[in-house]
């Protein structure tokens, strides 16, 4: 076994420094496109983005030689009727536009410059997935929110792991989270939590910030102290054909047979279906509905989040358990919490999630449904973390 045990257990000294400079990576930053003291990043020639005290934002871009460039995210939220501002360029050749106010949030964006989607090349932060890269942005407000470091909350440490996976022919990686005063004479539950289709396990960390919500959620007694295991469920090329058909099957025995066996010999972990939970977004989600109701005797809480088994999977998969499906009762008796959650501003009357959501409640079977953040993004998926999933976990 290989482990990297990253910094992430380390006080925050100085945190609030009144001199840091835009994106000056000292310290683990709140707010750091705040322009404090009118430097940009090192290496780029403009100040980008930059968060202005009303919460409106500045981007900027030097390419004096395009003739169109925009800029597309998450921060466009559904009820603004815009995906996207047009920027404009000045004598230098310096393209900007201020758009927003927007709420604290941490957001992604791209630039369009002629045709051609690029991140900010003089942002130093970006999203890691298995699709290109995003532009990451924070916008801040008065304090850290609920999914950033706190000054004077204890901060539990993420490792990462390497091993060789029986099934995959290959070494693979999986990072785990333990809280604060991680005790090895005492056994802990165990969520075992998944991407989508354009995430791997570090996204959760750094893009999710999962560690950071867990951290606070404890500080604030909101949660029980738990050990999470950010799986990256990418088996199978996500572009190739059958994919689903191939690929599920594979991340179910990839747990079974890799996964959870590794926990369980390095961790100190409940080793029951009651000390198990297993959760995913989108691709993610789905994959915890299809190994998390096909294993109800190695886990006992399922999380789908912006997700549901669509007909096409149940097709590709063959699959006639109504369990897998949540049309059987019954599962009632084997489930100890079942949370169903998505962004408002992916719902509506045909959405996966809320027709998943009537078929239980038609049926009789307990879950919790609960809509909060935005859209198909990380700005739904950590709210549905910290207002419900986590707290409820082990309840």
């Amino acid at each position: 076994m290989k482990k990297l045990l990253l910094p992430l257990s380390i006080a925050l000294i100085c945190y609030f420094n009144p001199l840091f400079a835009q994106q000056e990576r000292v310290n683990v930053d709140w707010a750091p496109f705040a322009n404090r003291v009118n430097l940009a990043a090192m290496g780029a020639s403009v100040i980008s983005p930059e968060v202005n005290p009303d919460r409106t934002v500045t981007f900027r871009l030097n390419a004096p030689n395009a003739t169109s460039v925009s800029v597309s995210g998450s921060m466009f939220r559904a009820s603004m009727n815009m995906r996207s501002a047009q920027m404009t360029k000045d004598e230098k050749g310096i393209w900007s536009v201020t758009v927003g106010p927007f709420e604290p949030d941490m957001y992604t964006y791209k630039f369009n410059v002629d045709g051609v989607s690029m991140i900010d090349p003089a942002n130093t932060y970006a999203n890691q997935g298995s699709m290109p890269l995003s532009s990451i942005l924070y916008v801040h407000g008065n304090e850290p929110m609920y999914y950033d470091a706190k000054p004077g909350v204890p901060h539990g440490t993420v490792t990462a792991h390497y091993y060789y996976s029986e099934v995959t022919k290959g070494i693979r990686n999986l990072f785990v989270y333990t809280p604060p005063n991680y005790d090895t004479s005492k056994e802990y539950p165990v969520l075992y939590l998944m991407g989508g289709s354009g995430e791997i396990g570090e996204t959760w960390w750094l893009s999710g910030n999962v560690n950071f919500i867990m951290d606070n959620l404890l500080a604030e007694g909101k949660a029980k102290p738990m050990i999470i295991v950010m799986v990256n469920n990418q088996l199978v090329h996500r572009a190739s054909t059958n994919h689903t058909a191939v690929s599920f099957p594979l991340v179910e025995e990839e747990y079974l047979k890799c996964i959870i066996p590794f926990v369980e010999k390095n961790y100190k972990v409940i080793r029951n279906k009651s000390g198990r939970a297993i959760s995913g977004l989108s691709m993610g989600g789905r994959h915890a509905q299809y190994v998390g109701l096909k294993n109800l005797n190695v886990f006992g809480s399922i999380g789908i989040l912006s997700a549901a088994l669509t007909t096409a999977d149940i097709e590709a998969l063959k699959i006639t358990d109504n369990k897998v499906l949540l049309k059987d009762p019954s599962v009632n008796n084997q489930i100890d919490y079942l949370f169903i959650g998505a962004g408002p501003d992916e719902t509506n009357a045909t959405a996966r999630h809320q027709l998943l959501h009537e078929q239980c409640e038609s049926l009789g079977i307990k879950h919790e449904y609960y809509l909060g953040g935005a859209a198909h993004d990380f700005i739904t998926w950590r709210d549905l973390l910290y207002y419900r999933f986590l707290p409820n976990l082990w309840r």
